[in-house]
């Protein structure tokens, strides 16, 4: 039989298409920055400000309209603002979307690689805020840091009170409490009867006068005096840095009232009943400013959602979510609640979540954990996937219909409802007599039994 001949050139290669002709790409350092406007063409730059408008003045002679940054620590940040200045449209891009470079890899590689991927179109967008969310971004970043650092100094001190075996945290629940920070504040300036200290404790304190009173008697070391003193004082300066963020985000937040506020909404908010206050949370209404911000959305009303979770994502995404992310499931995606399924030959070898360190997905997860202990439809959710597989993937489950329902609210404007019908309550009860009967038939347990057992 005679060979069929084969159409086209054999020794034709296989191009891609440029769908950026005018793409450069940056390999983001501390000290320098590489820049490729062509595979031909890479030169290195400073880190310094004069540099970054050097980086922009070359682009700008080389007729580039869009560059691809790494997002390297926080480095490129600046960079980025910059070139934005300039006129560029600046791709942000995840450092694990490109991170697949064969051969030894050098910054000059890397740079080469960038430019390559956003010329053909393989490289999307990381989410970028707005400028009002940036700024109180950081306010709220850094308030986080200081509440942490603060956590720290109270270990400290507890530890520095039970090596003098003053037991205080055994009859206070919390040590930076009124009671406790006036006990610590007394023996810093020198008290040491336990009967003068005891009356520094509230009188609804669950313990005793008499072992209160055993709980402050100790033994008095100077050196772990010392190191209390120094603990307390390093307490109450970041306390007051705190009280300074949180009027920095006041003003910041009453700037944008004044400009796109909305009064009526905020009549409103004053008549809906709110949760009470957590220990660390600002002492303005954040909730007030975020009904505004929604245009009547109260997020407060979700199971476990309180005022450093409205916070949290009025700082990270802000509230116009529809704009950033196309559907729930990009949004709950981006926090790392979705299954990052890893399928091959018709198999799944893996479905675990992507990890995403991201204080919007941390808070979100502190409140799936908190709404696990309630009593609402949420709770008992949490609780049957707790029960099938574990409270940490019952926390990512939980997790994960938060964020669909913050999505939803936002989207809509309709206030949270997730509460059971009659009929699913019904059903769920008759689910569950008919599981207590199969059990009773298994252990073979009869009517006289079951009189005794009650």
């Amino acid at each position: 039989m005679a060979k069929r001949k084969q159409k086209g050139n054999p020794n034709a290669t296989i191009s891609m298409p440029v769908v950026n002709p005018n793409a450069a790409g940056i390999d983001v350092g501390s000290r320098s920055h590489y820049v490729c406007v062509s595979q031909d063409n890479v030169k290195e730059f400073k880190s310094h400000t004069v540099d970054l408008h050097k980086i922009a003045n070359h682009l700008l002679s080389c007729n580039i309209k869009t560059v691809a940054l790494e997002s390297t620590g926080f480095y490129w940040q600046q960079l980025f603002i910059t070139l934005q200045d300039y006129g560029f449209e600046v791709i942000l891009v995840n450092a694990r979307h490109v991170k697949n470079v064969k051969g030894h890899k050098t910054d000059v590689v890397d740079s080469k690689w960038l430019q390559l991927l956003h010329s053909i179109g393989l490289l999307s967008n990381s989410f970028q805020p707005d400028v009002f969310t940036k700024e109180l971004r950081q306010y709220t970043r850094h308030r986080r840091s200081l509440i942490e650092a603060n956590s720290k100094y109270i270990a400290k001190m507890n530890k520095s009170l039970v090596l003098m075996n003053i037991q205080l945290k055994t009859v206070l629940s919390d040590l930076s409490g009124v009671s406790g920070l006036k006990v610590i504040h007394a023996i810093v300036n020198g008290e040491r009867d336990p009967d003068i200290l005891e009356q520094f404790v509230g009188t609804r304190v669950k313990a005793s006068r008499q072992e209160i009173k055993n709980a402050l008697t100790g033994d008095w070391r100077p050196e772990h005096l010392f190191e209390l003193l120094q603990n307390y004082e390093f307490y109450i300066f970041i306390k007051k840095k705190i009280v300074e963020t949180d009027t920095q985000m006041q003003l910041l937040l009453e700037k944008w009232e004044l400009e796109k506020g909305n009064q009526s909404k905020k009549k409103d908010y004053m008549k809906i009943k709110s949760k009470p206050r957590q220990k660390n949370d600002p002492k303005f209404d954040i909730k007030g400013f975020a009904y505004q911000m929604t245009n009547g959305v109260d997020l407060s009303q979700i199971d476990g959602v309180e005022t450093n979770t409205i916070l949290t994502i009025m700082s990270e995404v802000g509230f116009d979510i529809k704009e950033n992310f196309k559907t729930a499931k990009h949004f709950s995606s981006w926090l790392g609640f979705a299954p990052n399924r890893k399928i091959t030959g018709g198999k799944t070898m893996s479905s675990n979540t992507q990890k995403v360190k991201s204080p919007l997905a941390y808070a979100i997860r502190q409140a799936a954990n908190s709404a696990g202990n309630g009593k609402s439809r949420l709770g008992d959710f949490f609780r049957r996937i707790s029960f099938r597989k574990g409270r940490s993937v019952a926390i990512t489950a939980t997790a994960r219909k938060i964020a669909v329902i913050i999505y939803k609210m936002l989207e809509t404007g309709q206030n949270f409802s997730y509460e059971y019908p009659k009929d699913e309550t019904k059903r769920f009860r008759n689910i569950q007599l008919r599981n207590i009967a199969k059990k009773i038939k298994q252990l073979g347990i009869n009517e006289n039994e079951l009189i005794f057992a009650s």
